[in-house]
C-alpha cells in the first residue's frame, strides 16, 4: 500500500521524498485500513451480542447517525446521516449496536443504495422484527469535488421491510419522526 501511495504521489507530479510527504504513504495506509475496517466485521454478530427479550411492540428509532464511507466508483468520501427504525417482535437490540451496524457497511467501498439495503437486511435477518426502515441522506464528494461539481446536493435512499412497506401509516410515522415534524 505504501509503495502504491508513493507511486500515486509521483504520478500526480509530487516529489515523494520531500519533507512534508515522507510519512504520507504510511499515514495513508493507516487511514485506509481504518476507513475500510468494515470488511473485518460481521453485522449479525454485533446485533446478536446484545439481543434482549421484550414485550415492546412500538417503533424503535435511532436517527441522525453520522457515517463516513467511500464511493466504490471514485474512492472519494460519502458523508451522511442514517436513520434506522424497527418494530420489535419479541426481541430488542442494544441501541449502540444500530450505529455499529451502520459503520460495518459504511466502512467499506460502497454505493449508497447498496449500503441502505445491507443495513436493513442485517437487522431484519438478526432479529426478525415486524418491520425495518432505513433512510440514508448523504453528500458525495465524487459529485462535489469533480464531475458535476454540485456542492451541498444530497442523495436520499430508503429501504423498507415488513410493516413499513405494507402499512402507509407506519411508514408515514417513521418519516415524520426523522424529518423532525413528529409531535408538532
Amino acid at each position: 500500500m505504501e509503495q502504491s501511495v508513493k507511486d500515486m504521489l509521483e504520478y500526480i507530479g509530487e516529489d515523494s521524498s520531500r519533507e512534508g510527504l515522507l510519512d504520507t504513504p504510511k499515514r495513508v495506509a493507516k487511514a485506509w485500513k481504518f476507513m475500510c475496517s468494515g470488511y473485518d466485521k460481521d453485522a449479525q454478530e454485533i446485533i446478536k451480542s446484545a439481543l434482549f427479550t421484550s414485550t415492546n411492540d412500538e417503533m424503535v428509532i435511532v436517527k441522525d447517525i453520522e457515517f463516513y464511507s467511500m464511493c466504490e466508483h471514485h474512492m472519494l468520501p460519502i458523508i451522511g446521516r442514517a436513520h434506522v427504525a424497527y418494530i420489535p417482535n419479541g426481541k430488542v437490540v442494544g441501541l449502540s449496536k444500530i450505529p455499529r451496524v451502520v459503520d460495518v457497511f459504511a466502512r467499506r467501498l460502497q454505493i449508497q443504495e447498496q449500503m441502505t439495503e445491507q443495513i436493513a437486511d442485517a437487522i431484519n435477518e438478526a432479529i426478525s422484527p415486524k418491520g425495518v426502515a432505513v433512510v440514508l441522506d448523504a453528500r458525495h464528494m465524487c459529485m462535489e469535488m469533480r464531475g458535476v461539481e454540485k456542492i451541498c446536493s444530497t442523495t436520499v435512499t430508503s429501504a423498507l421491510r415488513g410493516i413499513f412497506k405494507k402499512e402507509k401509516k407506519t411508514k408515514d410515522e417513521f418519516l415524520s419522526i426523522i424529518s423532525g415534524s413528529f409531535g408538532k
